[in-house]
């Protein structure tokens, strides 16, 4: 639609990101607060945080967050993405980005799908499908605009830095990725070798959508990677304060998960907020003075 304007309309219109359904919108929830892991956060999230089953956050993850298949549980799910796929190359792809090759691009979105957590190599992708690396890095840049890839870029005090750094491939809707690298059922997919990835893309997309459905279309989020590969796996930006985070699919987290946050502690000109471990168990508790264990649930 925009592409057929011929103005700007620069300072005349506002464009809203609508990412698939959240863990908020499914239980019918008016909490509006992008998440953070502080007291005060937690204290007004608590009210109305409903409990979610282990095989609930799977059947989620496989499912995805469509509203067709949210709203409709007798809607087939490989029927529903096999033809938003077809539709989304047909018509957004072909139309909108002059794309000849489909098959070569599915088998792009296909890699991208078997790539989720990990640190973003075009070269290794571009191999794969037999394309050259300035059309693999021309085919990525579609999926971001229309919201199908999300980089998270890995965090550094120089902002230059942050955009010219490598960052971590996540998809926005985890059930567009299941049906990509062919996980057919969510018991398949929670005892595969993509388990981890995907609870921990799970995650990192709902806490994404909480952002983007308060209107912030660069949320404040990164990755912390240092040069002795220490890693934590998502950092919360917010008001000169860093909030760490690590996303384990296991119920029993213990100290030496929230280890690694102790790198934070010298940045300069930030300072170490709380943070914590998002995780399957069932209860809000603290696992360090200033770390908690925090279900899906809180998010």
């Amino acid at each position: 639609m925009m592409k057929g304007v011929s103005e700007s309309l620069a300072g005349r219109i506002g464009l809203v990101t609508l990412p698939g359904l959240s863990l908020r919108e499914r239980a019918g929830t008016s909490f509006d607060l992008p998440f953070l892991p502080s007291e005060e956060y937690f204290a007004s999230r608590k009210t109305d945080a409903s409990s979610i089953g282990y095989a609930g956050v799977w059947d989620m993850v496989h499912r995805g967050s469509m509203p067709e298949l949210v709203v409709n549980p007798d809607y087939d799910w490989k029927l529903f993405y096999s033809t938003y796929l077809n539709t989304y190359i047909d018509r957004d792809v072909r139309e909108l980005s002059e794309i000849g090759d489909t098959v070569k691009f599915t088998n792009f979105m296909l890699g991208a799908a078997s790539h989720i957590g990990q640190l973003l190599n075009l070269a290794s992708l571009a191999r794969d499908v037999g394309i050259t690396i300035p059309t693999a890095k021309r085919w990525l840049s579609i999926l971001v605009a229309s919201n199908i890839v999300y980089l998270l870029r890995p965090y550094s005090n120089n902002l230059m830095k942050r955009a010219v750094k490598t960052p971590k491939l996540y998809f926005l809707d985890t059930g567009l990725a299941a049906y990509l690298g062919r996980w057919t059922t969510p018991e398949v997919l929670r005892s595969g070798a993509m388990s981890g990835p995907f609870f921990e893309n799970f995650v990192i997309s709902e806490i994404i959508k909480g952002y983007f459905n308060q209107g912030t279309i660069d949320p404040p989020l990164y990755f912390y990677r240092d040069k002795d590969m220490v890693e934590i796996d998502l950092v919360i930006e917010d008001a000169g304060t860093l909030y760490p985070l690590e996303i384990k699919k296991h119920a029993d987290p213990s100290k030496k998960d929230v280890a690694s946050f102790s790198k934070l502690e010298g940045m300069p000109s930030m300072k170490r907020g709380p943070g914590g471990v998002i995780c399957l168990y069932d209860k809000l508790v603290s696992i360090s003075p200033k770390d908690k264990v925090i279900p899906v649930s809180y998010l």
